[in-house]
């Protein structure tokens, strides 16, 4: 590889970006469009919603990767980070000479220049925090810029250009690229960072978590001592990470000693009231419709980074009452029968059992039937087979599917997703596991009832489960 290739020239007016449609890079895509560049891209599978997104923005997309994808000759390549060194665009793109950059380059470059950077990073909770962040800007009239790995339901919309002062990114500690193996919230120079916790993930890339903590010390020891980092008190893989710090820092959690916490926290009429207890001690009465102990905590690292920035706590409470969450977060997808359909990102064994627990207060007349697909490339693994049972203990039942793509995962580091529900048995809760989507739809067809709600847990389109399951039932 031309290292000397892998920079952003002055003059860029075409650009390509090979592998467009993930969550980022199609946001990414989306925003140099509406700033006036010609932009196209390639990916090995294109289907809505991103393929109709970006088409209907005016970007062409290439179905496959294909030297002949480069016949336009692009000013600049952006490559994205699940893109293989040996990539036929990729090798064209050398051959070519036609400079290249990574995603988190890009962003430096066209989206973030002259911005100060509200960067949110963790192993949980980054695009709930992110979003509420940038909705809590929007409401102070600053006009936030921000690109997010969620869609926000307020804006409709996962990226956002504005004019005002800042711009916040939710930071990925995944890699960033074939020719930069370091993760990608390195390459930001932030403001304000906040840092939601650290566990073992991304066992892809990572071999433990003693390979994450140091990859997130690493971050901490670079962030400036002019800048202010909100962390997680309450998170003792995070505790130990902190000495090397130069940068100011608050801390958020549970516990009063920390300079943002809350009390008082209950359900009632489908909402969720708490009081917000900020560095001088003045309380705040927060009412949201956002479900959970953890997106409280999401909601204090906002505040923390909020009164940096010198929104007032009025406006704070103001911004909470009227968030509408995040697509693909606790989103309700609909009702029928009394019976109703969530949608939950959670996949990692911490946030599996964290959004049981705060959706069960909300379906008291209710079970709590969870609907799990270990997807991701961690969760294929067995790295959380004997981690995952205690998880679902709050749940009444629990339906689990084989992974639609564990195939891809070797044999001999395989999750047994028969042997998790059996394990789960073992906890006392009803588990029943499932070869595919459509024997988890004519099961819960029959026995779910009025008050019950489908919790459906994946990272992916879990086969349309959702519609699906709103029109049979």
């Amino acid at each position: 590889m031309n290292h000397k290739l892998n920079h952003i020239p002055d003059n860029v007016k075409k650009i390509h970006m090979i592998a467009a449609c993930g969550t980022a890079m199609g946001a990414l895509a989306s925003m140099l469009m509406d700033m006036g560049y010609d932009v196209t891209g390639s990916d090995y599978n294109i289907y809505p919603p991103m393929s109709d997104f970006l088409m209907a923005k005016g970007i062409k997309l290439f179905k496959g990767f294909d030297k002949n994808n480069l016949h336009h000759n692009p000013d600049l390549v952006i490559v994205g980070n699940a893109v293989v060194k040996n990539n036929p665009e990729a090798i064209e793109m050398v051959k070519r000479e036609i400079p290249f950059c990574s995603m988190p380059q890009a962003v430096n470059r066209f989206a973030a220049k002259g911005k100060e950077i509200i960067l949110v990073t963790g192993t949980h909770g980054k695009t709930t925090t992110s979003s509420i962040i940038a909705h809590i800007l929007h409401c102070a009239g600053l006009d936030p810029s921000f690109m997010i790995g969620g869609i926000l339901k307020n804006f409709n919309s996962n990226y956002r250009i504005g004019k005002g002062d800042y711009i916040v990114i939710e930071g990925d500690e995944y890699d960033t690229a074939f020719f930069d193996k370091g993760p990608k919230f390195m390459h930001y120079d932030p403001f304000i960072t906040i840092i939601t916790g650290v566990e073992f993930d991304h066992a892809d890339i990572f071999a433990d978590l003693n390979h994450v903590k140091q990859i997130f010390q690493n971050f901490i020891k670079k962030l400036s001592k002019d800048s202010l980092a909100v962390v997680c008190g309450d998170d003792e893989n995070l505790k130990e990470l902190l000495d090397c710090k130069k940068c100011r820092m608050e801390k958020y959690g549970l516990a009063p000693a920390n300079h943002w916490s809350f009390d008082n926290f209950k359900v009632e009429s489908g909402k969720s009231f708490f009081k917000l207890k900020n560095p001088v001690g003045k309380r705040l009465e927060i009412v949201t419709s956002m479900m959970g102990r953890h997106n409280i905590l999401n909601i204090l690292a906002a505040a923390g980074a909020a009164e940096e920035i010198g929104i007032s706590g009025e406006c704070l409470v103001k911004a909470m009452s009227t968030f509408k969450g995040v697509k693909r977060r606790q989103e309700i997808r609909g009702v029928k029968n009394g019976i109703t359909v969530m949608d939950d990102f959670a996949h990692h064994p911490t946030a599996v059992k964290e959004t049981i627990a705060a959706v069960k207060p909300f379906f008291p007349d209710g079970r709590v039937i969870a609907v799990f697909e270990p997807r991701t490339n961690s969760s294929m693994r067995n790295v959380f087979q004997n981690i995952y049972p205690a998880s679902f203990c709050e749940a009444d039942m629990v339906c689990i599917r084989e992974p639609s793509r564990i195939d891809k995962i070797d044999k001999k580091i395989r999750i047994s997703p028969e042997k998790l529900a059996a394990d789960i048995r073992a906890e006392g809760v009803d588990c029943f596991y499932f070869l595919d989507t459509d024997s988890i739809i004519e099961f819960l067809c029959k026995y779910a009832v009025t008050g019950d709600l489908l919790l459906i847990m994946s990272n992916g389109g879990f086969d349309n489960i959702h519609d699906r399951l709103l029109k049979r039932l």
